[in-house]
């Protein structure tokens, strides 16, 4: 059996959402980067946005690892890769720490690898050792590096926080409070980064702020040791063109979805439902997640699209959508103005956008051709639909979840699928007739 390889690596976490992990991640990635190292980033569980600014920050691709949706031996071997060839791995954590089953925590400790706390220290200043030693006691099994603070209104700030902390927690680092810092936001999470023209100038500000603290130095290398072998794809697609939206609509897409078709075999292409007036010659088609209630109105104006899409489910070829691609198969979709707009009309039905209310959580598709781990993120509701096929299975709540719509061979629902939990499936939904 081959060595094991080393590399540092830290988890980086929270008690809470909303206390700057993506901040922090992307800001020590580049000061390592700026270096002359090569860092890799992680993010646990389900997450297309925040991967997309910590890859601009680390300069290589950024992949989900969670001990649920992708499997604890494919977390392991993603690692293992990372580690023969990175001077640094990172992992962004989901949530709280302890938030979830499995947690950030069951991954951390998992993998042996230490966590740093980050904490939005803002109205408080002693009080941050307390939670500190309330996340380092709560599972004594979790090694915590050290925290870091965010939101310091001065030097005198950072003083009593340091003072507070004991010596196997220290204080690794600070970020002022500096609107200059801070990622805009939107209804799903962050906004992507084609969408964020500062964006680089709060990565290399934020990066600056930890060049005088321990994070600028890298920790200790831990074993990324080989998991069991996992068996190859089975080539169930050889040849089978898929046609595959991608733009400022539709651009909710795990790279190893991408990466999976292909060794399947499968040949992919791309399109803009936004431009281009039709998509490319394909067998099958896949219309992923995104923000279509953004570009509603300019989706309406492609009468085109809409119709070689109705043309193509006319065919019987296979169609995945997933709620986006979904929201934009239906008659028509209120945006978050209240403006209603004509969609594709492929699948019958009506969306609309909600300020608060939705749904998100891990689930699978009980499918006909298998169960598939994914799960949803949404806040709107789809209704005068046809009867599901079947709803998402929730693995710790026993009420339905997400419908699941069939048409034809087209499957459409507000799921987010990751197809390596189950590449048999996935084959046989996008297998030609």
């Amino acid at each position: 059996m081959s060595k094991a390889p080393h590399c540092p690596a830290l988890f980086i976490s929270a008690f809470a959402s909303g206390q700057g992990k993506t901040t922090v991640t992307a800001a020590l990635a580049r000061l390592h980067r700026e270096r002359g190292r090569r860092v890799r980033i992680f993010k646990t569980g389900p997450d297309y946005l925040d991967p997309l600014i910590l890859e601009r920050a680390a300069g290589t691709p950024v992949e989900p690892l969670d001990l649920w949706m992708t499997g604890e031996a494919r977390c392991r071997e993603a690692l293992h890769l990372a580690a023969a060839s990175a001077d640094l791995i990172l992992i962004e954590g989901a949530m709280g720490l302890f938030d979830g089953s499995p947690s950030s925590a069951d991954l951390a400790i998992a993998l042996g690898i230490p966590v740093v706390a980050v904490i939005n220290a803002r109205g408080m200043a002693q009080s941050v050792a307390a939670i500190a030693h309330g996340l380092a006691h709560y599972r004594p099994e979790l090694k915590l590096a050290g925290v870091v603070a965010n939101q310091l209104g001065s030097e005198r700030h950072r003083a009593l926080i340091e003072q507070a902390l004991p010596p196997e927690t220290p204080l690794l680092a600070a970020l002022p409070r500096d609107q200059a810092l801070a990622l805009p936001g939107r209804h799903l999470g962050l906004v992507p980064p084609d969408e964020q023209p500062d964006l680089e100038r709060i990565i290399i500000a934020a990066a600056s702020a930890l060049v005088d603290g321990r994070l600028a130095e890298l920790p200790a290398p831990i074993a990324f040791p080989a998991p069991e072998t996992l068996p190859p794809a089975p080539r169930m697609l050889e040849g089978v063109r898929i046609a595959i939206a991608r733009d400022q609509a539709f651009s909710f897409v795990y790279p190893a979805n991408l990466r999976l078709l292909e060794a399947m075999g499968a040949r992919l292409s791309f399109f803009s439902p936004l431009v281009d007036t039709a998509p490319p010659e394909a067998e099958a088609l896949w219309l992923p997640g995104g923000y279509p209630e953004l570009h509603a109105e300019r989706l309406a104006a492609n009468t085109p699209m809409a119709a070689a899409l109705r043309a193509f489910h006319a065919e019987d070829k296979p169609i995945l959508a997933e709620c986006g691609g979904m929201l934009y198969l239906l008659d028509s979709l209120r945006d978050l103005d209240g403006r209603t707009h004509r969609m594709a009309g492929v699948l019958p039905g009506r969306g609309e956008m909600r300020d608060r209310s939705g749904c998100q959580g891990m689930q699978s598709a009980a499918l006909p051709e298998g169960e598939i781990r994914g799960h949803a993120h949404h806040r709107s509701r789809s209704y005068d639909m046809p009867a599901p096929i079947a709803h998402g299975i929730r693995p710790s709540h026993p009420a339905p979840g997400e419908a699941i719509y069939r048409q034809g061979r087209l499957t459409a629902s507000y799921l987010h699928l990751y197809f390596a939990s189950n590449p048999q499936a996935i084959g046989t939904l996008f297998a030609p007739s």
